[in-house]
């Protein structure tokens, strides 16, 4: 089976939902591009530098023979965004939201971000004074709908259109129709299951195991990701915490 196909149902959605990405220029950020585009998407990639922006759209483009990615300054980006996905660094991710607020008034604002910094090429855990960079996302942005997701997944293997993702994605928030919203678009990647996690409070738990994960990868040289055993999955789309 061919992934990177997009399917006519597919690019239907595409006509009514638009997915901005910040630090969309980043290995992460074009990932989760090709793969929301994989799905239909309209994206607009979004970053500091609205060339750069506009080169990397660009690039996706042409890779996958459509023309539903666009680039921008992360403010332009942002304003017609249905959704919008953070994939920037913790250390300015305050600097870089501040002058977005206005942009992201009333959104769903996914938040990959994970709170780590490299000692000697180990990863290790920051502290975030609010539990999460997910919690300290919400403090920025309070008139925003902050849902913690999409941090498990390597850019490695969102890069590779081939196959599928193959990962559970854990989705966590206290606004039950975002949350609902982001399972459902995170849904719409091949082999992935979106897992409630249940309230904002757990993005704190769910980062922390990021850089195990981490761990695990540079241990093992490899781009393991994530799997919840014995789920029933007629339950998976009803769960609410």
């Amino acid at each position: 089976m061919e992934y990177w196909r997009i399917s006519p149902s597919a690019i239907l959605r595409a006509v009514t939902s638009t997915i901005a990405i910040v630090g969309g220029t980043g290995a992460e950020g074009r990932g989760l591009a090709r793969r929301f585009v994989q799905a239909g998407r309209t994206v607009i990639v979004g970053s500091r530098q609205a060339e750069r922006a506009r080169a990397v759209a660009g690039e996706i483009n042409d890779e996958l023979t459509t023309s539903l990615v666009s680039g921008a300054e992360n403010a332009e980006a942002a304003r017609p965004a249905d959704v919008v996905v953070l994939t920037i660094p913790f250390e300015g991710m305050a600097e870089a939201v501040r002058p977005l607020a206005a942009a992201l008034e009333g959104k769903s604002v996914v938040s990959a971000v994970v709170p780590v910094e490299f000692v000697g090429g180990v990863p290790r855990l920051l502290h975030v004074a609010e539990g999460s960079a997910a919690q300290r996302l919400q403090a920025l942005l309070p008139e925003s709908r902050v849902i913690g997701a999409f941090h498990h997944l390597g850019s490695h293997t969102l890069a590779d259109l081939e196959q599928p993702v193959a990962a559970d994605v854990l989705v966590c928030g206290d606004d039950v129709a975002a949350k609902r919203e982001v399972m459902a678009l995170a849904g719409e990647l091949p082999g992935v299951r979106a897992i409630d996690a249940g309230l904002l409070e757990s993005a704190g738990y769910i980062e922390a195991f990021t850089v195990v994960l981490l761990r695990i990868n540079r241990r093992y040289r490899a781009h393991a990701g994530l799997r919840i055993t014995r789920l029933p999955e007629s339950a998976l789309a009803g769960d609410e915490a």
